[in-house]
């Protein structure tokens, strides 16, 4: 399923990318996959940590969060 996008990036990315593509030897689509494919990975991780950290303050049931109490 593909669907037309509309890109849009300020000047200096584009040189930024130009630059990269020659000193790289890539084309710019295989230089935009690479980035993103990288940034998704990146921002997936912290997605797992943080949901993994939401698990932790929440996985103890009653009984375990009060053993060993004394009131």
């Amino acid at each position: 399923m593909e669907q037309e996008l509309k890109i849009e990036f300020k000047y200096s990315t584009v040189e930024n990318i130009q630059i990269f593509c020659e000193l790289l030897g890539k084309d710019v689509n295989t230089l935009l996959e690479e980035a993103l494919e990288q940034y998704f990975e990146r921002e997936r991780k912290k997605l797992d940590e943080n949901h993994e950290d939401e698990n932790m303050t929440a996985g103890l049931d009653y009984d375990e969060f009060w053993s060993g109490v004394d009131l």
